[in-house]
């Protein structure tokens, strides 16, 4: 079976415990405005130009009708929306400044398993394993149930990284090969979240319930968007909800501006208002917050 996958990033450390291999997989059914990865969106494989590498050689113009060239100061534009993502020997390869390239693809769960177990020695000395990302894992659920399945006749820990808005019959399926769920917990009220993720809250809180009662080992993960998230009554709805469910750990995701460029790379309009990132002392005092009602609460 094949999936559709952005990067596999190893080493990392801050995805689940020990040292880890991170899949990030294509497709996302929230289209959050913070969102520091918006080439994860979509399922599909996309074009990505980055204007600032281009020397204006204007090699791909010959070669590729969704390119153009400014009569006014020389730059070369790209037409997104008309990209087929051809893959043939076009833009892409004729690019000599890496200025074109493609973000996604596909891979088959089979090579996927055998580029996570080439770590292994790395999981045994840590307690680590690999963690799913996106995007959303569960909107590729039959490929990544495959893998998931794999990786635990390889004994390897698996955890996958979630925002909760997927098929139940999908996260029943995965419940038994995933050893711990990072779980996203955005904005509780439900006008507020379906304004800012593009989906109602309801399906994330259901989902969210099912694995607390089936008592998977969980860790939320809040992310903190000054203006948005960070109000005390959405802050104080996230205790709420971890104290009913019994739940006790709190990762903060403090909010960055890494990948606004991205949206222009990939032909997507950034529409979050100007935000500031927040300072050492904002952060600890909510970190400080959580920590005080009782919870385990770490920071990204």
């Amino acid at each position: 079976m094949n999936g559709t996958i952005l990067n596999i990033q190893h080493y990392a450390v801050h995805d689940g415990p020990g040292i880890r291999t991170l899949v990030f997989l294509k497709g996302c059914p929230l289209s959050c405005a913070w969102c520091c990865n918006p080439e994860s969106q979509s399922a599909s494989t996309q074009l990505r130009y980055i204007s600032f590498r281009c020397k204006a050689c204007l090699e791909c113009i010959d070669h590729c009708p969704t390119a153009s060239v400014s009569p006014g100061n020389g730059e070369v534009h790209r037409k997104f929306d008309e990209c087929n993502v051809c893959h043939a020997k076009y833009c892409i390869d004729t690019c000599t400044h890496d200025a074109v390239s493609l973000s996604g693809r596909e891979i088959s769960s089979a090579e996927l398993v055998k580029i996570i177990a080439q770590d292994i020695p790395f999981y045994r000395n840590s307690g680590g394993g690999v963690t799913f990302s996106g995007g959303e894992p569960l909107m590729q659920a039959a490929f990544l149930l495959e893998v998931l399945r794999e990786c635990k006749k390889l004994e390897i820990h698996t955890a996958v990284e979630t925002c909760g808005w997927a098929d139940r019959k999908a996260l029943q399926n995965i419940l038994p090969f995933t050893d711990l769920f990072l779980y996203d917990l955005k904005i509780i009220d439900p006008e507020q979240h379906l304004y800012y993720t593009g989906q109602p809250v309801d399906l994330v809180i259901e989902n969210l319930t099912f694995l607390s009662c089936e008592n998977a080992d969980i860790i939320i993960r809040f992310p903190l968007i000054p203006g948005i998230t960070d109000t005390f009554q959405n802050i104080k709805s996230i205790g709420a909800i971890m104290d009913n469910l019994k739940l006790n750990r709190i990762c903060l995701e403090p909010y960055h501006s890494l990948g606004r460029e991205k949206y222009d790379e990939h032909g997507m309009e950034f529409t979050l208002d100007a935000v500031q990132q927040y300072d050492h002392s904002q952060i600890t005092a909510f970190r400080d917050f959580f920590s005080g009602r009782g919870f385990l609460c770490e920071i990204a």
